[in-house]
């Protein structure tokens, strides 16, 4: 239960801590210094006359050809790193600008080469420069660590925003009178030209109240635009002071979830205690039973030992059963070779016996032929003359 109280109460931390994020990253839209100056051309390293715009919230200089043109010309962006210094070299070349150059390099490696009118007006560029430098190095601090002693950057940056805004005022001042100055240096030029030619009084007293006339109202302009600014400040120190606060009650919640959660690690921490008792137990059962797997090992090892041996013996007789039967076969192969001499010459003699017998048959068919032509003959001869009976010459010629 404790846990879903403090799920919301996280929940308002962070979007107090988002709300102070996006005021201090916001930028107030208004201009904290603003007045003439002359910018070196990148290109063809020509002066001109341009009316600078100071933002300090986001460290944006944007300059126009003329102050009442709604067209921004460019800009200049520089941070808390950039390099903003007044030059000990006269980069415009006339005397008269002498001490009056400063010098802005960018993140972006860029340069910029700017005048003012006079020196004290250069010197109050560059102060303001370092003191919007130095508020957005706060915004940038307060940013990134808001998660920790919120309170106290934002106090530094409600400080440094209260002494650039002081700074600006100053150097508010310095930058009127360096356009009188130079207003009155126009003045005068353009007073020594009308007199060159036919011009009454009044022509030239009408001029110089038009002149003073547009200065007024510049200079009225000016101050409702710091004023402006002023409350803007204020409202915003307001409503940082409100989100400070909420961060101060957001840290009081995250507190509170931190002894719920040391609590819960107690608690986890004690369950972790009796588990690691039931498993200490587990592996101590474990290792009875390893031991005893490892005695039916080293039986197994035995009773496998012996049958290799066992197996040994069977493999030597195998060997010797293997040389009898090589010498059994070798004596199979000697009888069979025996067998084979021995058809043969049995078939030679069967064949020679064949042979006698045909050259018996044959000479006994020619004696047959023969007794047959005797007695042929014999009875030839006996019809002629009285022979011996047949019968004892027949046995007398077998």
């Amino acid at each position: 239960m404790a846990s879903n109280v403090a799920t919301p109460r996280a929940g308002d931390a962070d979007s107090s801590l988002e709300k102070i994020k996006r005021q201090l990253a916001s930028g107030s839209g208004r201009n904290l210094l603003q007045g003439p100056l002359l910018k070196r051309s990148e290109t063809l390293r020509k002066w001109n006359e341009r009316w600078v715009i100071l933002d300090p919230t986001t460290g944006r200089m944007e300059y126009k050809i003329r102050r009442n043109e709604p067209a921004v010309k460019g800009s200049i962006i520089f941070d808390a790193n950039s390099t903003i210094t007044i030059s000990p070299v006269n980069f415009h070349g006339l005397p008269r600008y002498d001490g009056c150059c400063f010098y802005i390099g960018t993140p972006q490696k860029k340069d910029y080469f700017l005048c003012a009118e006079t020196p004290g007006a250069a010197r109050a560029w560059v102060s303001t420069l370092h003191a919007t430098q130095l508020v957005l190095r706060a915004h940038k601090e307060a940013v990134n660590s808001l998660s920790g002693n919120g309170s106290a950057k934002l106090g530094t940056v409600a400080t440094v925003v209260s002494a650039a805004n002081s700074t600006a005022l100053e150097c508010s001042k310095e930058i009127e009178a360096a356009m009188q100055i130079s207003l009155r240096n126009a003045l005068g030029m353009v007073t020594n030209k009308i007199s060159d030619g036919p011009m009454d009084d009044l022509a030239i007293m009408r001029e110089t109240l038009r002149v003073k006339d547009e200065e007024l109202q510049n200079l009225a302009r000016d101050l409702r635009a710091r004023d402006l600014t002023i409350k803007d400040i204020a409202e915003k120190l307001s409503e940082t002071a409100e989100a400070a606060e909420a961060a101060a009650s957001a840290a009081h919640t995250m507190d509170e979830q931190r002894r719920i959660a040391c609590a819960q690690i107690e608690r986890l921490k004690r369950d972790s205690e009796k588990q690691l008792e039931s498993s200490m137990s587990k592996l101590k059962e474990s290792e009875q039973k390893v031991m005893a797997v490892n005695k039916e090992r080293e039986q197994l090892s035995k009773q496998r030992d012996s049958a290799i041996q066992e197996a040994h013996m069977w493999r030597s007789e195998l060997a010797k059963a293997r040389e009898r039967v090589v010498i059994l076969e070798a004596a199979v192969v000697r009888a069979e070779e025996r067998v084979r001499v021995t058809e043969a010459d049995a078939e030679a003699r069967i064949k020679e016996a064949i042979q006698k017998e045909s050259i018996a048959v044959n000479e006994k068919q020619e004696l047959l032929a023969y007794v047959n032509k005797l007695q042929a003959q014999l009875q030839r001869f006996s019809i002629s003359t009285p022979v011996p009976h047949r019968d004892h010459f027949t046995s007398t010629l077998l």
